[in-house]
């Protein structure tokens, strides 16, 4: 039986989200399309039917995961418009808290893909770089919303969100580094990055 164009195009996206959660909790070498294709429901034959590769799987993974973030990030910063206290404050809270760190395989792509990036091809270090600069350009326009009055240009606000995604994907990663051997250190990782970010 024949599949329609928009059923195939379900599966194929199914493939991808699945491929996302399981590249997010073991690594894009840690599994293999066999693997995947059964998280997805399918058998390991049909994957070459949507995919020309693992790498080319990898990389649409990575984008849709960074496509997914960045709608919550957005739907977040929405819904805490004209309300008290900062949504992005509570963004970053959220990102920096225990839950975020203990639930990799739908935590952000900024930190799950982050070791595997650079280990993989030109495909998925774009879409890697791509889903970087989209974060980039969210953190910059509401550090610079947040600094009216200030002489922040548009260079200043850019180098701030570098500095501020760094420290905050750099402390999700150190915490989940070391949680399972000593918790308390990775909770203290996470504490003090809040503390810092005043969140």
């Amino acid at each position: 039986m024949r599949l329609s164009k928009e059923q195939a195009a379900r599966n194929r996206q199914g493939i991808i989200d699945a491929a996302a959660r399981l590249f997010r909790e073991r690594g894009i070498d840690g599994v293999g399309v066999a693997d995947l294709m059964k998280a997805a429901g399918f058998t390991h034959g049909g994957f070459y039917n949507h995919f020309p590769s693992k790498e080319a799987l990898a990389a649409e993974a990575c984008a849709s995961a960074f496509e997914n973030t960045l709608a919550e990030l957005n739907t977040a910063l929405a819904a805490g418009a004209g309300k008290s206290g900062s949504a992005f404050s509570q963004y970053l809270a959220h990102y920096l808290s225990p839950g975020h760190r203990d639930d990799p395989n739908g935590g952000c792509p900024m930190a799950s893909f982050a070791v595997d990036a650079w280990r993989q091809g030109d495909e998925v270090q774009s879409a890697y770089a791509e889903g970087i600069e989209s974060v980039l350009s969210a953190f910059a326009t509401q550090l610079a919303k947040g600094a009216r009055g200030k002489k922040t240009g548009a260079s200043a606000a850019r180098v701030q969100a570098i500095r501020l995604l760094s420290e905050v994907v750099g402390a999700l990663l150190l915490a989940r580094a070391v949680a399972g051997a000593n918790a308390g250190l990775s909770d203290e990782i996470l504490e003090a990055s809040r503390q810092k970010l005043g969140t």
